[in-house]
Parts: C-alpha cells; structure tokens; sequence
C-alpha cells in the first residue's frame, strides 16, 4: 500500500507504500454534515484525512486545520524512503499564527514527497 500526503485538496503529494492494508481505526468517515467533507475519506482527529486509491494513499489536513493555522510560510516533509507510523508525527506545518505536526493516520515508507510545498508553502 502507497500513501501520499496532500497538505490540501489541490496541494501537493507524499506517497508511501505499505506492507499491507492499514488499519485506520484511528480515522473515522463523515459522509455528512459538514460542507467541506469529501466521499471516500477517513478523518482522523487530528486534522488529517486519507484516502484509499488501491496500492496508493494520500493523506492530507482538513480544510479546517488550514484555515485555523491562516498563511503558511514553511512546511516539512519526510524525505523519500523514509518511514511514517501510524499515529506519529512526520511533519510540520508553520504558519504566522502557528505551528503544527502532521500526523500520519497511517504506517509505511515514503515513495514521494512533493517539493513544490517546500518551495511554495502557500499551497497550502
């Protein structure tokens, strides 16, 4: 299994492969209620989401974590081979307000990180 990591919806990736099936009993599934929810994600309560797209992954913050950490100047990814696990952090998100850890709602290696959120941090 690949998971890469959005830090948006329309931000970049990290992709990270897994051994097998991960067990996302951390993450939970709306499918209503709020207006920004997407079909096919898992929320986690830490602000981050996933999405299951065969052998690949993606992860991302929620809209709401963005708009409470406002305009984002840096941001911190892990390099590619690396290893996440889940419930840990493996990033970082600066902003004019705050800094937060990325969680990783799920465990595997980083097959790609996307630069473009290190040189553009406002993506996010």
């Amino acid at each position: 299994m690949a998971l890469r990591m959005w830090a948006s919806s329309t931000a970049n990736a990290l992709k990270i492969s897994c051994s097998s099936k991960p067990n996302v009993s951390l993450a939970f599934s709306l499918s209503r209620c709020f207006s920004t929810v997407l079909d096919g994600l898992k929320y986690a309560n830490s602000h981050e989401w996933v999405k299951h797209e065969g052998p690949v992954a993606t992860i991302g913050i929620t809209d709401h974590a963005q708009d409470h950490l406002g305009e984002v100047v840096f941001v911190e990814l892990p390099e590619r081979g690396g290893s996440v696990s889940q419930g840990k952090g493996f990033g970082a998100v600066e902003s004019v307000k705050a800094t937060s850890d990325i969680n990783s709602p799920i465990s595997g290696e980083v097959v790609e990180v996307n630069s473009k959120l290190s040189e553009t941090p406002g993506l996010v």
